[in-house]
């Protein structure tokens, strides 16, 4: 079965997004999003969309639309924008909290734009974002350069195919990682990890008091902390939010 994945072109219909000079983000981002999927489909990805043309759908309507769909990976392309003209110029992702598939994900997207000629603003983690805490998969918002710098639109627009090619090969390599397509067998909600295992012991008797059915996983000289099993991804999510909602930082892992 194919690995499935949800595109999503930032903003659209009566939300242009970010402004500048005439040009408007959600057509930017529209255009670029249905050549990264192109792409993907051509490599074998099962491909989708929250939009393919100019409608407006709300942030919690795209996350909602991915976990309907069932979809392993989301990823949301936009263009950045700062509040004075072309002082900053780059590319950056965004995640929920830096860490997992994800976090890899990004970085692999970051650093294929900057190969195309972009400056490298690195990740970060934005767990306010609703495409990127409503969505039950791992999810990645994409800041394609600045659309009120000069330097990126130029650059956005000579290199347009060179760009779509570079955020899809970020997904594409990470993909190809032997840890990127989750065992559907068992799911699991981590809480912390640790080097130390007294945090760890700490961190499992708080949620043990709780009546969380918890436990600590070790390897790799870490201890992991989780709650679960769970033998589907909507179980897992249910109990993540669960979590979310009492303060703890949060990822499912397989």
């Amino acid at each position: 079965m194919p690995i499935s994945i949800m595109l999503d072109a930032g903003h659209g219909g009566r939300d242009p997004g970010a402004v500048y000079n005439g040009r408007q983000e959600k057509d930017d981002t529209l255009r670029l999003t249905l050549a990264v999927g192109e792409i993907l489909q051509n490599h074998g990805l099962d491909v989708e969309y929250t939009r393919t043309t100019d409608i407006y759908q709300s942030p919690y309507e795209k996350a909602m639309e991915a976990n309907n769909a069932g979809v392993d990976y989301f990823v949301s392309i936009h263009r950045n924008s700062f509040p004075t003209d072309n002082v900053v110029s780059g590319v950056q992702s965004l995640v929920y909290n830096l860490s997992g598939i994800k976090l890899e994900m990004a970085e692999n997207i970051n650093d294929q734009l900057e190969a195309v000629g972009f400056v490298n603003l690195g990740v970060e983690a934005r767990p306010n974002l609703i495409v990127l805490n409503r969505t039950k998969m791992p999810a990645v918002l994409v800041e394609a350069g600045f659309i009120n710098s000069n330097t990126d639109n130029a650059l956005f627009d000579e290199n347009f195919d060179d760009i779509a090619q570079a955020i899809a090969s970020g997904i594409l390599d990470t993909l190809n990682h032997p840890d990127s397509v989750p065992d559907p067998s068992v799911y699991y909600v981590q809480v912390g990890s640790f080097r130390n295992p007294a945090y760890a012991n700490r961190l499992l008797n708080e949620l043990l008091e709780q009546d969380y059915t918890a436990s600590i996983v070790e390897g790799d000289g870490f201890f992991r902390v989780r709650v679960g099993s769970f033998e589907n991804l909507e179980d897992a999510a249910e109990m993540e939010q669960d979590l979310k909602r009492a303060g703890y930082p949060t990822i499912i892992v397989s």
